[in-house]
């Protein structure tokens, strides 16, 4: 028995999400549970394929990516999920994948526009992407400068890391977070449909028009909002 063994069940179970919501290939993604009381967090190790792990083949590492117990090698993108971790302290569980829609937007360098009522179920801005890294940072901590390529891109635009729960990194892939490691493979499942959604509605209209504002504002506060009624 561990102390991390509940992190390592949550990671466990939520890297196992991927495969089955066809969000990874191979071992294209990674999902990590923070426990923050223990100030550590559980993550997929590096490179292993989907139907070799379990919870006991988890890493635990700090906020700090180093490694606390395990015998494997955490995910290349640890340092990123720290960072994240580090500095926006309300969110539980983080998701990077590279699913085919969503990163193809990443690799244009593109926002996904808020076309329909999908998207703003969940959010009432477009899907963010963040610019491509500058030089001096991909010399650097590559995976630490990713995370603060993240959170730059929600300070300059003014976007709160708990309202948006998803970002597109420009040219790399997207990543989601989450209360929770479960939400935050949710949150991964909506952005890539909201990927395909988006990619198809321009391929059929070129100049399709955005959502109005008052169907983004309906949509989202019947399910967010103080008077909200979907669902029991």
């Amino acid at each position: 028995m561990s102390k991390y063994d509940d992190i390592k069940q949550s990671a466990y179970d939520a890297n196992m999400q991927l495969p089955k919501l066809r969000l990874v290939l191979f071992t294209f993604g990674n999902v990590s549970a923070v426990d923050r009381n223990q100030g550590v967090f559980a993550i997929k190790p590096s490179g292993v394929p989907y139907d070799e792990l379990t919870p006991e083949k988890m890493v635990i590492v700090d906020l700090d990516a180093n490694v606390v117990e395990g015998s494997l090698r955490p995910s290349s993108d640890t340092k990123t999920h720290a960072v994240l971790y580090k500095h926006w302290q309300t969110i539980g569980g983080i998701v990077h994948t590279h699913s085919m829609y969503a990163t193809a937007w990443a690799q244009a360098q593109r926002d996904i526009p808020i076309y329909g009522t999908t998207h703003a179920d969940h959010t009432t801005v477009d899907i963010p992407c963040a610019a491509p890294m500058h030089d001096d940072m991909i010399k650097g901590d590559y995976e630490h400068e990713t995370g603060f390529q993240i959170i730059n891109c929600f300070k300059e635009r003014g976007l709160s890391y708990e309202d948006v729960e998803m970002v597109l990194v420009g040219n790399h892939a997207p990543f989601t977070w989450g209360k929770t490691p479960a939400k935050a493979v949710y949150n991964s499942a909506v952005l890539e449909t909201i990927a395909q959604m988006a990619y198809l509605t321009e391929n059929i209209k070129a100049d399709a028009l955005r959502l109005k504002d008052s169907l983004i504002k309906k949509h989202f506060e019947r399910k967010h909002g103080p008077d909200s009624y979907y669902g029991q």
